[in-house]
């Protein structure tokens, strides 16, 4: 099949990418070409068909779970930490043969990267050519933010475009952005829903445009006639909330505490709850307390499978029994349309000591990380991993510290992590995530996420909902960290 879909399209190689044309990062699986190839369900990480093979391409939090989806046919490269998926296919492709790219399904910037090898741009996907059909939004207006640029600029990052016009459509679940892109010429906005009628007014275009290579794809870009490549800056504004965005995450998030103190209540009142069990109730407390979608699918984890970082079966098979540990991340969204994220973890009747004694040294890297005063995520991450790494034989924790997040769940700037973005200054009103954790795919996984914001310089948490007191082994914590968790309730 690999042989004959490349000799087809006259290639040597083709990448298949996970996302769709506006390079978000939670597309439909129906729309997911790299899922319809491999059979991995995962949010990021791409495939490459050779001649004689097919690689997936997965970092740590999804190396057990592209092991137990991807088909017997493809070969799952494992990223480690700091290690990039392009760096990898380059590794695999000759420069001298041909590698087809999707042009709409993969950035300006990424493309770029691969200068000097050849590459034959596709208008279509030949792995899965899905086009979502147009739909009018239903569009909720926010206060649209004030941005005047020096010369005109087509943008579009959807989580840029919402912010900017201040609009949030929530008929899509698990997103509350506007699919669109947005074209600011001084005091002159255009906005774009159709796919069609952008492609024209680029064609048509004559002038100078600005545009960000990291977040327009490469179909769009060679429509440009004269492109002026800036980072964007909107990102940057974005990132930095405003005092009313602060007020509103913290109403968002004292309702989120409830949905998930609800759903604790849930485990411990009942018996024999699968995981979908327990998913299905959860969305119903977050709709009980006024939320409009969930911020992305629940991942309701059963032992086993709560060392699988992003899972996502949610299986009516899969129960709660004595002793059982359940992994719940989750979030969703309310009026402003800024998603919320949480992650806790209970036992179900009385925990083993190996329970008590992962979940605790995972609070202790939490709140040593919680109390630190560093100046970036990147040194946020690096006090965690020298708390976590080699401490519990067999447990790993393979992920960055903590994402931003804002209108979408996964932001950055802040990044808490080891990549160059989380050299950035992590600055006063910036939303971010502090969610260390240790997973053993023989045993289980526990990862405790509270969402944060930074204020005068220290950190405090909008998550509210406390820790599982039967979990934790006060044995082993330090004098300063058990004064430091007399700031959370302990359930």
């Amino acid at each position: 099949m690999n042989e004959e879909l490349l000799k087809k399209l006259d290639l040597d190689y083709l990448l298949v990418n996970c996302t769709n044309e506006y390079l978000v990062e939670y597309p439909a699986l129906s729309e997911n070409a790299r899922y319809t190839l491999t059979g991995f369900s995962g949010s990021t990480g791409d495939a490459l068909i050779t001649e004689d093979n097919i690689y997936l391409f997965v970092d740590g939090r999804y190396h057990t779970q592209a092991d137990m989806e991807a088909r017997p046919e493809v070969t799952v490269v494992k990223l480690g930490l700091g290690e990039r998926q392009d760096d990898e296919i380059k590794k695999l492709i000759n420069p001298d043969k041909v590698l087809g790219v999707v042009a709409k399904k993969v950035s300006q910037k990424r493309l770029e990267g691969f200068s000097g090898f050849k590459i034959k741009l596709l208008d279509k996907d030949p792995v899965n050519d899905f086009t979502e059909p147009h739909v009018e939004p239903h569009v909720k207006a926010m206060c649209p933010i004030e941005f005047t640029p020096e010369e005109p600029v087509f943008i579009t990052n959807l989580e840029e475009v919402s912010y900017l016009t201040g609009m949030r459509d929530f008929s899509r679940d698990c997103s509350s952005k506007i699919w669109a892109k947005l074209y600011i010429n001084g005091s002159e906005r255009r906005l774009f829903t159709d796919n069609k009628d952008c492609e024209k007014f680029l064609r048509n275009f004559g002038g100078k445009l600005v545009i960000d290579k990291a977040s327009i794809n490469a179909y769009d870009y060679a429509l440009i006639k004269n492109p002026v490549s800036k980072p964007s800056e909107i990102k940057f504004m974005k990132a930095v909330k405003t005092d009313g965005e602060i007020e509103a995450y913290k109403a968002a998030f004292a309702r989120t505490d409830k949905a998930v103190k609800a759903i604790r209540e849930y485990i411990e009142s009942n018996d024999n709850l699968s995981e979908f069990d327990i998913a299905t109730r959860l969305r119903e407390e977050f709709v009980k307390y006024g939320a409009k979608s969930l911020s992305f699918n629940s991942i309701i984890a059963i032992n086993q499978n709560s060392a699988l970082a992003h899972y996502a079966k949610n299986a009516k098979d899969v129960v709660l029994t004595e002793g059982s540990l359940v992994l719940i991340d989750c979030g969703a969204y309310y009026e402003s349309g800024l998603a919320t994220d949480i992650t806790r973890v209970f036992v179900k009747g009385k925990p083993s000591d190996l329970q008590r004694k992962v979940y605790t040294t995972v609070l202790k890297a939490f709140l040593n990380a919680f109390n630190s005063k560093f100046r970036t995520g990147f040194e946020y991450d690096r006090l965690a991993h020298s708390i976590l790494d080699d401490k519990i034989e067999g447990f790993n924790f393979g992920h960055g510290l903590g994402h931003g997040i804002g209108i979408n769940v996964h932001e950055a700037p802040p990044a808490l992590n080891q990549t160059e973005i989380a050299h950035t200054v992590i600055q006063d009103n910036m939303t971010f995530t502090i969610e260390p954790g240790l997973y053993n795919p023989e045993h289980f996984g526990v990862r405790l996420e509270n969402s944060c914001y930074m204020k005068d310089g220290k950190i405090h948490s909008f998550v509210k909902m406390g820790y599982e007191g039967k979990l934790i082994d006060y044995d082993l914590l330090s004098e300063q960290e058990k004064e430091w968790l007399k700031g959370f309730e302990i359930l």
